[in-house]
């Protein structure tokens, strides 16, 4: 049997809890906002610095994750146009067994280049979502441009990426087509020129060339 005080009891009950939670979340805010007054200088260094290990580690394991053949080939775009016609070159197949992926040659190993590199091709999500390259046709009306920043990324880093598995100082002139040793001698050892200048198209088909400065 109830009394008519019971529903006035429970009110100040709910009442009591509100106000307790309400000192308790005052007080977690005051703690977060001057936590040297709580904590010593030794607990929030270390608290700190486990803050950055592990902010350090998801973001290097995303970065890496975004670096991978696999995550490059994930929308259509790609592995439609330029990943298919890599698979019928040699960087793709070949007697050695040694395979060329899209960061090995699209992405620099050292990481503040890959940063840079990284940043510079967000952009490129935007064409994602607006559908600039969604279809063949609109790959093809896009390729020199397309083609026209990569070939001027590596002529400004000395085709860096070329360099990571192919060595000037390590070439042997004399297993290579006599066309080939006389170009090499004659441009890439003296840096006249740089791999771009000469290879463009090894990996993926060229676009229409005509009114490309120095090809013929």
């Amino acid at each position: 049997m109830t009394t008519a005080d019971e529903p006035q009891e429970n009110l100040k009950h709910k009442r009591s809890f509100i106000l307790r939670c309400w000192d308790f979340a005052r007080d977690l805010w005051q703690v977060l906002i001057r936590p040297s007054s709580v904590f010593g200088l030794g607990v929030l260094v270390l608290a700190g610095f486990a803050a950055g290990v592990i902010f350090w580690g998801g973001f290097n394991t995303a970065l890496e994750l975004t670096n991978t053949e696999k995550f490059c080939t994930g929308c259509h775009e790609m592995r439609e146009n330029v990943f298919a016609e890599l698979k019928s070159t040699i960087h793709f197949s070949n007697r050695s067994g040694v395979r060329a992926t899209c960061p090995d040659c699209h992405v620099p190993h050292n990481w503040t280049d890959k940063i840079a590199r990284k940043m510079q091709a967000s952009k490129e999500v935007w064409g994602k979502l607006f559908g600039t390259i969604d279809t063949r046709e609109k790959f093809q009306d896009h390729r020199l441009e397309l083609a026209a920043h990569e070939w001027a990324r590596f002529k400004a880093n000395d085709s860096l990426e070329c360099r990571n598995c192919h060595s000037a100082d390590s070439m042997d002139i004399t297993k290579q087509s006599p066309r080939a040793s006389v170009a090499h001698q004659r441009f890439l050892f003296t840096k006249e020129k740089t791999c771009i200048d000469c290879h463009k198209g090894i990996a993926h088909h060229l676009p229409d060339m005509r009114g490309v400065p120095g090809w013929q």
